[in-house]
């Protein structure tokens, strides 16, 4: 079957066809390092890092490039109020990032480049721009260099908007635009209030980078004029994603072929983030769940579908998973070691194929579990063994393989950690009680109850599937 994807520009779902036969260009716009990473920001590195390693699996070569802003607007007044200065701030947050990355094992892309270490090709992509009469430099004084939307017919398409439609662009002073929807692509620096270090030399005068033009640059440095698929949030369409490909296109580049968008992670029914209060911070997440886990959680929901974040929720795909990891553990006592060498389950590549319908895929993996469960009793067979082994190279492309020693093996209370050990001990009792109860040998499952329940656990029959808890005055 034919990798399809939903092209967020056509608004339809296409077959991936890349421009060379074999391989594959994938540029995500990545984070601001402005502040810690909170649960909405990493769910984008996971669904792309989930793309990146279906298409690896299916034999392209990929070259998958995510980009770092580490200057900008929102750096500059993070570390005025922290009274730091802006790249110690930026660099700072980097590392909070690369360690939320790592606990979610995000696996690094190819590439990771820098906004600050590309200044030289901004400003060479800006003079094409200028060249081109698609951009011009402000008449106020002001250092400013602008795109000119009204230059570039096709402004809009990316989004299915017109210019009048179009609210204007907050992102400098209006007073040197000639229409304010007119985007910065080169800010002059303030010496009254911007530190002397947040500027580099241009043709234009000293300043820094427009948001948009940074993308644009990099994407071209690396993937070339013309590259397959570009990623990024939902929230980043516009803008941000309409003014990249403008402005790459009036350059004379063709930019990306297909456009893909990861939606938000919500709390209360808003996007999370830091200006509404709402975020949840990666080290405060898995205090109560592995970082594993949390991938489980988020991979769970197919990229484009909103999620609404509950601990609630959270804590039951948890369980969900650690089923997994139970079932696992049983092969692993029985047979020994198993390697993910191969996927045998039709119905998990159909789903990745589908633009990665990863909750199909989480499903078909459930269902090759519980397949493998009813193998179990009848001891080591190659039965068994290719089934451990389909599943492991199932939770490989989801990045959620338990043996995969990318995991950190650091993170979580002793006691989280005792609670997570025993849970799927128990996981392993209660999948051995359900068969029972299903070849209707309710005398075997009455023992495993009564095994549990003299270790002192407490198990309840809900419609959801029972549940565990320690008894009171035992734990």
């Amino acid at each position: 079957m034919t990798f399809r994807l939903y092209d967020t520009a056509t608004r339809e779902v296409r077959d991936f066809v890349p421009l060379e036969e074999g391989k594959a260009g994938l540029y995500v716009c990545g984070l601001t390092v402005q502040s810690e990473p909170h649960v909405g920001h990493v769910r984008s590195a996971v669904d792309f890092d989930v793309l990146q390693r279906w298409l690896s699996h299916q034999g392209y070569d990929v070259t998958f490039i995510r980009n770092v802003t580490d200057i900008d607007d929102k750096i500059l007044l993070k570390a005025a109020e922290r009274d730091r200065p802006w790249y110690n701030l930026a660099y700072s947050m980097k590392r909070e990032l690369d360690r939320a990355y790592a606990d979610l094992n995000v696996a690094p892309p190819t590439y990771e480049p820098a906004a600050t270490g590309h200044i030289p090709e901004m400003v060479e992509l800006i003079a094409e721009l200028i060249a081109r009469g698609h951009a011009y430099a402000a008449e106020d004084g002001s250092g400013d260099v602008y795109f000119d939307v009204r230059s570039w017919p096709q402004y809009g398409e990316l989004t299915h908007q017109k210019i009048d439609d179009m609210e204007a662009a907050e992102d400098a002073d209006p007073r040197g635009k000639r229409d304010p929807r007119d985007f910065a692509l080169w800010k002059g620096w303030k010496k009254e209030s911007e530190p002397e270090t947040a500027a580099w030399p241009s043709p234009w005068g000293p300043g820094r980078p427009g948001w948009h033009i940074e993308c644009s640059a990099m994407a071209g440095k690396y993937l070339g004029k013309a590259f397959d698929i570009h990623g990024g949030g939902v929230d980043l369409r516009f803008p941000h994603h309409e003014n990249e490909q403008a402005q790459s296109r009036a350059a004379g580049h063709p930019f990306a072929s297909y456009w893909m968008h990861n939606a938000w992670i919500t709390t209360a029914g808003e996007k999370m983030s830091k200006s509404l209060g709402n975020s949840l911070l990666i080290p405060a997440v898995l205090e109560r769940v592995r970082g594993i886990e949390l991938r489980y959680y988020l991979v769970a929901a197919h990229y484009r579908s909103h999620v609404e974040f509950s601990f609630e929720a959270l804590e039951e795909a948890a369980v969900g998973f650690r089923r997994i990891e139970a079932y696992l553990e049983r092969v692993r006592d029985q047979v020994g070691e198993v390697e993910a060498t191969g996927i045998a389950c039709a119905d998990f590549v159909a789903a990745m194929d589908d633009d990665l319908s990863t909750p199909a895929a989480v499903a078909a993996i459930h269902d090759a579990v519980r397949e493998g469960n009813k193998l179990l009793p009848a001891g080591d067979s190659p039965a068994l063994r290719g089934n451990a082994a389909s599943v492991l190279a199932m939770l490989d492309v989801l990045g959620l393989n338990p043996h995969d020693p990318a995991w950190p093996t650091h993170g979580g209370s002793h006691d989280q950690q005792l609670t997570q050990v025993v849970d799927v001990l128990v996981a392993g009792l209660l999948e051995q009680r359900a068969r029972a109860r299903a070849d209707k040998d309710f005398a075997a499952a009455d023992a495993i109850r009564d095994r549990i329940k003299a270790a002192g656990i407490e198990i309840e029959d809900t419609p959801t599937g029972p549940k565990w808890s320690l008894e009171a005055g035992k734990g």
